[in-house]
């Protein structure tokens, strides 16, 4: 069988899809890194818009079995859960009570992520932001999970000067009774999050990054950096307590700043594991061998798809997380919270089958051809 589709020009051409070669995975937590996918949410179709009852509980947490049986850990209601750009505050929270109630490693095999999305939209208080802040910290360890802190628009809107991102955060650093994960989102994946740490340059961002961190070395575990650089990311790496883990979110160059350097190696909190995690699963099984060269060649071919996925507008790229669920049977249907699919165009959705089909990553070509055929026959292609 074959399906027809759009390549990059707009052209039409016939697809013949190549079934995937057998991954070596494992059920263990890998023992070299960290390991976290941040997985998505699956929308009920018939109420992608509506206030109440939008989410497929099942599916969405079937999603976040599949990364635990190959091992990896889940970072969850994080920006890939399409956190402040289509699940409510109410929704994060329940959806993290449910993940760490599934957990099969009790808790251990999970982070949430926390933030200020109860407020209203727009500026407000130094005081309103730490509440809103703690409310939701609070409920995560009530809950037996670790918290993320993520990054706050509203802190980028209100906040002016370094020393206010170090009175709201030493703030929350004193009150959590258990070491967190701290969040630096760049605004490629948000642009609300421009000037994060009271600084336009990265540089004299992350001297207020490092300060922080060395102040309250006791209650930070780790920092996710998700400013697709390497450059800042070695060298906050390079400057960071010692103990203090670094989580690379840099999904265009995650396998180098997993292998690491001289100077040491990034640990992983991911969107694009979530659509990777049996690539992931095997290559960090070759890592906790000691080959760093059978981990590179497992995970470097993934790298073009990953790129593709989260090209700009970069904030897009959880549909393109959901779409590939969907073609693997991760879900029925492509539709995402608040119509978020419409983010991407048909040619885009296209280029990221053509990519995921280079390497070989559909496991029941079928299956997915029939998906694929069904699909762009009602947008009127092939």
């Amino acid at each position: 069988m074959s399906v027809i589709l759009p390549t990059a020009d707009g052209e039409l051409s016939e697809v013949r899809i190549s079934p995937r070669p057998q991954l070596q995975v494992s059920a263990t937590p890998p023992t070299s890194r960290m390991v976290f996918a941040a997985s998505h949410v699956v929308a009920d179709p018939l109420r992608t818009s509506t206030a109440t009852g939008r989410i497929d509980w099942d599916a969405t947490l079937a999603l976040r079995q599949d990364i635990w049986d190959v091992g990896l850990g889940v970072a969850e209601s994080m920006d890939t859960a399409q956190r402040g750009m289509g699940l409510s505050a109410p929704e994060a929270m329940e959806l993290a009570k449910r993940t760490l109630a599934a957990d099969p490693r009790g808790g251990a095999g999970t982070v949430v992520g926390v933030t200020t999305d109860a407020l209203p939209t727009g500026p407000r208080s130094l005081s309103e932001i730490t509440e809103a802040y703690v409310q939701q910290l609070d409920f995560v360890t009530d809950h037996g999970g670790t918290a993320v802190l993520m990054a706050s628009r509203h802190l980028a809107r209100s906040a002016g000067e370094p020393d206010d991102y170090h009175q709201v955060y030493g703030d929350l650093l004193t009150h959590s009774n258990k070491p967190v994960i701290l969040h630096w989102l760049g605004e490629v994946f948000d642009p609300a999050l421009a000037r994060y740490w009271g600084a336009g340059d990265p540089g004299i961002a992350l001297d207020t990054v490092v300060d922080l961190i060395t102040t309250h070395r006791s209650k930070v575990a780790g920092i996710k950096v998700s400013l697709l650089d390497p450059v800042f990311e070695l060298e906050l790496r390079r400057r960071l307590p010692p103990g203090v883990a670094v989580f690379t979110g840099d999904d265009f160059n995650y396998t180098e700043m997993i292998a690491g350097d001289g100077h040491g190696h990034s640990h992983a909190l991911l969107g694009a594991f979530a659509a990777l995690a049996p690539w992931a699963s095997a290559a960090f099984s070759r890592l906790d061998a000691g080959d760093v060269s059978g981990f590179r060649a497992i995970l470097e071919p993934t790298q073009p798809l990953s790129r593709a996925v989260f090209v700009a507008p970069t904030q897009y790229y959880k549909v393109g997380i959901a779409w590939l669920a969907y073609l693997v049977g991760g879900q029925h249907h492509p539709r995402m919270l608040g119509g978020f699919e419409t983010g991407r165009d048909l040619l885009h959705l296209a280029e990221l089958v053509h990519l995921a089909n280079a390497m070989e990553y559909f496991p029941d070509p079928d299956f997915t051809e029939t998906r694929l055929r069904t699909f762009f026959a009602a947008h009127g292609i092939g």
